[in-house]
């Protein structure tokens, strides 16, 4: 059985909402803003986890961003996204953009549930935050793995908004990334 790991980038205060600043908010673009032995230490770690992922779960947005970001990129960390599984939850996309990606069309908890069984491994859940809320409302994340940035925005779409209920989790990992980035890695606790 595979296992659904959402991992973000995000402010301190828990803001996803336009990493690098292109979509017009007026507090985007703070995950440009760290020096670059912080950028190169997230770089590894972003690595490590898509060379140890099964397969790759988006939204049609984020595939979209990502085909448009990768596709023309070389070196082992393209190689490895653009080879990928990926799977892209969308009613609306014909044809998805990114190489080796899969549409999955209908109820999104019914699709995701059948991937989750018929997968071994990681299934790597990247911004998607849609995505996200909603396999996480329907108990379908197993781990949160949070790219903690250095700011506060006080402003913007939480990794939380959108949750219905309590979700007990437990730290399992806690690393510093670089001089300033943390990542803090959580099982969600389920009742028994």
């Amino acid at each position: 059985m595979g296992k659904i790991i959402v991992s973000e980038n995000l402010s301190l205060d828990g803001v996803v909402q336009d990493p690098t600043g292109e979509e017009g908010f007026r507090h985007g673009g703070w995950f440009l803003r760290i020096e670059d032995k912080d950028r190169e230490e997230w770089a590894k770690v972003e690595l490590g986890e898509a060379l140890a992922a099964e397969a790759l779960l988006l939204g049609r947005r984020s595939e979209e961003y990502f085909a448009a970001r990768w596709l023309s990129r070389t070196g082992e960390w393209a190689d490895r996204l653009n080879s990928m599984p990926k799977y892209v939850v969308s009613a609306t996309l014909e044809e998805p953009r990114w190489s080796n990606a899969t549409v999955l069309r209908g109820e999104v908890v019914k699709e995701v549930s059948k991937l989750k069984q018929e997968l071994d491994g990681d299934i790597v859940v990247n911004a998607s935050i849609q995505l996200a809320h909603t396999l996480m409302d329907h108990d379908l994340v197993d781990e949160l793995r949070l790219m903690i940035y250095p700011v506060v925005l006080g402003a913007g779409e939480r990794l939380f908004n959108e949750i219905s209920d309590k979700k007990p989790m437990r730290l399992v990992h806690a690393q510093t990334v670089g001089d300033s980035l943390a990542l803090l890695t959580y099982e969600f606790v389920r009742d028994g």
